[in-house]
């Protein structure tokens, strides 16, 4: 089943997400709260899949702060098919031009 917006709304709505220690060390980094990551994943833009994942399918994910900030998480499904947060990060040169565009 292909992660969608949907799901990630329903999944942070519902609060049946789970987050990665490396998810949560990228997010206490880039000083992202709980609540921010949260309002994030509740407006998700899916900016790339990645249905053949070794680790399992998953998607990378932008969304804004309140403040207008951009953060980017990839998210998966855990082994009980919940939400899996794997990382987060406030997406920044060289990697990124821009939110929505990678550097090359």
């Amino acid at each position: 089943m292909i992660i969608n917006e949907a799901f990630i709304k329903d999944q942070i709505r519902r609060n049946l997400y789970e987050i990665s220690l490396h998810a949560d060390d990228e997010r206490a980094n880039d000083e992202i709260t709980y609540d921010e990551l949260e309002k994030v994943l509740s407006n998700p833009e899916i900016l790339e899949q990645y249905p053949d994942d070794p680790r399992g399918e998953s998607c990378l994910v932008l969304g804004f702060t309140n403040e207008g900030r951009p953060v980017h998480a990839v998210c998966g499904r855990n082994k009980d098919g919940n939400l899996f947060i794997v990382t987060v990060y406030v997406p920044t040169m060289p990697k990124w031009r821009d939110p929505r565009t990678r550097s090359r």
